[in-house]
């Protein structure tokens, strides 16, 4: 009876198991599948490309400059004023007083060498070809006196001393005659005989006219100033200790006031340091882009001195360094726009910025700006 009982017991037992074990993998088999992991994709970087022609960089007004070779301290900042060249401009004065009776010309009129812009009417000029008509007409009766002499010579009637001495009168008159037309050209002497001319020794336009119609002026009084825009030059004050190492034919930028930027050479330099000023004066003349300069314009030129300076260095304008991300980087000029160039900056002085590695110099960057590729790049990015 007992070991029956125990075979049912352990059926039982047995029976529980299976069921248990059935039901566990029915419910394993019958469970939702967990969500696969997903691997998260590469973030794609944006392309450091921005396509632009030649036309919208214009109408960008983005500027395109050469970095420099050479260290920061190398590039010399001074303040520079536009002149005209000493033979390109012209004080226009009277040369005797008197009254203004014409005027041809008018600021910004065109001036030619030898053109008379006014009239002024002197008594010292009626003086002056008065004495000019009384050396003429002696002049005139010597060479007859000689011819009358020569004849009687000739005859036998008249001593050889007669003759020599009409041949001295001749002489002296001539050369009094010299005299007084010289004078009368000094002084510009008009055609009527009363009125002294202004006339202009270069070619150019009349930049300032004070002259009035009915003035009374007196002699070397300034009537008119004529510049021939064409022809300028630059000068910059430089501090004693950098002007020794300007050296001709040193590079130079300079700087107007609406950003644009005109390539220069150093001409020459003084050496010697001025009593007011307490500089040296550096002439700069523009290699291209002068037709956008005038005579009194101030400018800021960066004069890169070769004097002492290494070429290992490579400098760039402040405004062509951007920040794009983590990363620095100038905008390189390719062929189909610009190519953002990763570079590490070091130091900053004056506007420049050295750049220690990433960029060569004499490579074409975009300078002014430059910030508009930047913001290109990242609306790229962002869409």
């Amino acid at each position: 009876m007992t070991s029956d009982k125990n075979r049912l017991y352990i059926g039982s037992a047995v029976a529980l198991l299976l069921a248990a074990g059935a039901g566990f993998g029915i419910a394993r088999f019958t469970q939702p599948a967990p969500p696969a992991a997903q691997t998260p994709a590469a973030e794609a970087k944006p392309g450091d490309d921005v396509a632009i022609d030649a036309a919208g960089i214009r109408s960008s007004q983005i500027v395109v400059a050469q970095s420099a070779s050479g260290e920061l301290d190398a590039a010399i900042a001074a303040s520079a004023t536009v002149d005209s060249t000493p033979d390109a401009e012209a004080v226009l004065t009277p040369r005797a007083a008197g009254t203004v009776v014409r005027i041809f010309k008018r600021i910004g009129d065109p001036v030619r060498a030898g053109e008379t812009l006014a009239l002024v009417e002197s008594r010292d000029a009626s003086a002056i070809a008065a004495d000019r008509s009384a050396a003429s007409a002696r002049v005139t009766l010597a060479t007859k006196q000689l011819a009358r002499e020569r004849s009687l010579l000739a005859q036998g009637v008249s001593p050889r001393a007669d003759y020599e001495t009409a041949e001295a009168n001749l002489a002296v008159a001539r050369a009094d005659a010299m005299r007084a037309s010289a004078a009368a050209g000094a002084a510009r002497v008009a055609g009527d005989g009363r009125s002294v001319a202004v006339v202009s020794p270069v070619s150019g336009r009349v930049t300032a006219a004070s002259a009035n119609l009915g003035q009374f002026v007196s002699a070397e009084a300034e009537l008119f100033r004529v510049a021939d825009p064409s022809r300028l030059q630059i000068t910059a004050s430089v501090p004693p200790a950098d002007a020794t190492r300007v050296r001709v034919r040193d590079r130079v930028e300079l700087s107007l006031a609406d950003g644009a930027i005109i390539a220069g050479r150093v001409r020459s330099s003084t050496g010697v340091v001025d009593a007011q000023t307490r500089g040296a004066t550096v002439v700069i003349e523009a290699s291209a882009g002068s037709s956008v300069l005038a005579p009194g314009q101030l400018v800021q030129a960066r004069i890169f001195a070769s004097g002492g300076a290494t070429k290992s260095g490579v400098m760039v304008p402040q405004d062509a360094v951007q920040t794009l991300g983590e990363r620095t980087v100038v905008f390189v000029r390719t062929a189909a726009g610009f190519r953002a160039q990763t570079v590490q900056a070091g130091a900053r002085s004056g506007g420049l910025v050295a750049i220690v590695s990433g960029l060569k110099g004499g490579t074409q960057i975009a300078t002014t700006n430059a910030f508009l590729l930047k913001a290109e790049l990242e609306k790229e990015s962002a869409e």
